[in-house]
C-alpha cells in the first residue's frame, strides 16, 4: 500500500516540479527550453507508469499462468 502511494507522490512531485520550471522559462521568453521540459516530464512519469504496468501484467501472467 505505501509503495503505491510513493508512486502517486513521485508523479505528483515531478509535475509540480516540471510546472514550475515551464512557468519561469517561460517567463523568462525561452518557450521552445519551456515546451521541451513539459516533454521531458511527461516521457519520465510515461516511464515510471509503463515500469509499473509492466510489472503488473507479470503478475497478471503468473496469476493465470499458476508460475512463481
Amino acid at each position: 500500500m505505501l509503495g503505491e502511494a510513493m508512486i502517486l507522490f513521485q508523479i505528483a512531485g515531478i509535475g509540480m516540479i516540471v510546472a514550475i520550471i515551464h512557468t519561469v522559462l517561460k517567463q523568462m521568453g525561452k518557450e521552445e527550453i519551456a515546451q521541451f521540459t513539459t516533454l521531458m516530464g511527461f516521457i519520465l512519469v510515461l516511464l515510471i507508469v509503463l515500469g509499473k504496468l509492466s510489472e503488473l501484467f507479470q503478475q497478471i501472467k503468473s496469476v493465470f499462468l499458476f508460475q512463481g
